[in-house]
């Protein structure tokens, strides 16, 4: 057992009857969100109206349980026994050959000649900067990507390449540093100031040869979940242009769904990563609190972690083996040592789990069915009290959080100035008692693993299949619809509440609104399906069981997987560039 500091100690929670029922929101669009924008930050007693009616105020009736706890603001648990990391690479462990489009088919594409990072330069600089695909990408400097890729290109001529990453594409959210670039965290009210200096995670990715692309789009600072952006354009889903990509890492995922990218850095405050990688059939990880590093800039938000996203699992171990490194000021060690003969357990929160519609648990139970049919895993139902109001604390507290940092200004989005205002009607004390339940969820997930070592927690990634576009006036004005992201978040939220560590897998697919046998479990024939996706959480700096894990879904669900109509062969479009240049 590794040692942890900052680990909690093992308490059962109280065992409470489950709450399944949710409280009901006014959904905003169009002219009256930007009215009542307005109306909510002149008048307190319609914010206070409009934050006991989305349940922030019910925290009070469950203090009894929380007398004794104490308030834990920071979830951070690290641990102190370091050895030889062991990161696995699944399209090599399984024997299969690399997925299209992974970063294991680019590394061997460029260690043959086949292709070479400058032709991959070339045939992604149209595709990102004009056209459908453009909206995606809020800046791209041809000249500094270019430049990069020559650079790649030189070291595999002389066979000489950094490392797996050496010459791949990757999107970058704006939310990170890059250096020549703005940030703008999806904001029009951020000054525009080109970079000098990369945050860390840009930094490693560039010390491993990994072409910055430039930066992608996300939802206005990042605080809600659908992937609208009025301010820089919104990217629709891929697979079916009447929804969104899920947010707040939407243009990330949308350019890793249609294959302009393998790898994209995105971060995740309470299902960033996750949501839009389930509604863009892609890999997401929201790692443990605090691996990896913010530096030199800072974490506002005590939720939020960076993490990867990626096109399949064997692409994204190689992207987080890389931007896991620990900056010099972290507490983690350089490398960390987990028991290579893990469990194969799953624990199912039964009750929590029936939340999904009848199609998405459909989906994700005949995946645990294969797993344990074919992968040796058993299961063992658990239970996770208090889940209706650790979702409350966690907006609670997302939202608290940000508020402290984002000045109230007209130029944001009618959103983000709604949200805003609730997290600064938040009491202290309800923002304590907030943290009271965290400490509590947090010493019972200790519990759950000390009584079921190695386990992953599996549910949904989200219960709602996807979130579709009803009005024009959304991607204008963007929209209001608490209920739509409290079905979004159902699952995910948990995570970055208590730190752990979580990872979102394609599931398969649903049918969209509008059709026939609408909401139900769809073929490969479907048109304009909707991806819904899987979800694993583990034991804290577990990634390396949650990966494998992941490997062993992706590889009981091969076959299974559709790329999107807006899908993009960037590695076909580079061996056209080749033979022009040998020509």
């Amino acid at each position: 057992m590794t040692i942890s500091l900052g680990y909690p100690v093992p308490v059962r929670a109280p065992s409470v009857p489950f709450k399944a029922e949710k409280r009901h929101n006014p959904r905003l669009l169009g002219w009256g969100l930007v009215f009542f924008a307005f109306l909510i930050e002149q008048l307190d007693f319609l914010r206070l109206l409009i934050w006991r009616n989305a349940g922030f105020g019910s925290l009070s009736t469950i203090s009894q349980f929380l007398v004794n706890v104490e308030p834990r603001f920071d979830p951070t648990v690290v641990p102190l026994a370091a050895g030889a990391d062991v990161v696995v690479h699944p399209s090599s462990a399984t024997g299969a050959p690399p997925a299209s489009g992974s970063v294991a088919q680019y590394r061997a594409l460029y260690v043959s000649g086949e292709i070479t990072p400058t032709t991959v330069a070339n045939a992604l600089l149209p595709l990102i900067t004009t056209g459908k695909h453009s909206t995606a990408w809020v800046e791209v400097h041809p000249e500094l990507v270019l430049k990069a890729a020559r650079e790649s290109t030189l070291r595999y001529s002389k066979g000489k390449p950094l490392g797996p990453l050496d010459g791949i594409p990757v999107a970058i959210k704006d939310e990170f540093d890059v250096q020549g670039h703005a940030t703008r965290i999806g904001s029009a009210i951020v000054p525009v100031i080109e970079k000098t200096v990369d945050s860390w995670c840009v930094e490693k990715l560039r010390e491993s040869g990994a072409i910055v692309m430039g930066k992608v789009t996300m939802v206005e600072f990042g605080i809600d979940t659908s992937g609208c952006n009025p301010a820089f354009g919104t990217p629709l889903n891929p697979y079916n242009t009447q929804y969104y990509t899920g947010g707040s890492s939407s243009g990330g995922a949308y350019s890793v769904s249609t294959g302009l990218v393998p790898i994209a850095l995105g971060s995740d405050a309470g299902g960033s990563i996750r949501i839009p990688a389930s509604f863009c059939s892609i890999t997401g990880l929201k790692p443990t609190h605090g691996r990896l590093s913010f530096m030199p800039g800072i974490n506002h938000v005590s939720c939020n972690v960076n993490g990867p996203i990626a096109a399949d699992v064997g692409s994204l171990s190689a992207f987080y083996s890389v931007i896991s490194q620990p900056h010099p000021t972290s507490s983690f060690p350089l490398n960390l040592r987990r028991d290579s003969a893990r469990p194969r357990l799953i624990g199912i929160p039964e009750a929590w789990f029936q939340l999904a519609t009848p199609a998405i648990q459909k989906l994700c139970r005949g995946i645990i069915e294969r797993l344990v049919t074919s992968k040796g895993f058993k299961v063992v139902p658990i239970e996770i009290p208090f889940i209706r109001e650790g979702q409350i604390a966690t907006g609670v507290t997302v939202l608290a959080d940000a508020a402290t940092v984002i000045p109230k200004h007209s130029g944001m989005s009618a959103t983000s100035r709604i949200l805003l205002a609730l997290g600064r009607t938040t009491p202290a004390t309800d923002l304590i008692l907030a943290q009271k339940l965290r400490h509590l969820l947090m010493q019972h997930f200790a519990w759950l693993w000390s009584e079921h070592p190695g386990m992953v927690i599996v549910t949904p990634t989200t219960a709602c299949a996807g979130w579709p576009i009803r009005s024009p006036a959304e991607l204008k004005y963007g929209l209001s619809d608490g209920d739509r992201t409290n079905d979004c978040m159902e699952y995910t939220w948990l995570a970055n509440f208590c730190g752990v560590p979580s990872i979102s897998v394609p599931a398969g697919y649903i049918v969209p609104e509008g059709r026939a046998n609408a909401g139900e479990v769809a073929d490969k024939d479907t048109e304009g399906m909707i991806p819904v996706g899987i979800m694993a959480t583990g034991d804290w700096a577990c990634e390396e069981t949650l990966l494998r894990f992941a490997e062993d879904v992706e590889d009981v669900c091969r076959g299974d997987r559709c790329r999107p109509p807006t899908w993009v062969d960037v590695i076909g479009l580079a061996r056209k560039n080749m033979e022009k240049e040998s020509s």
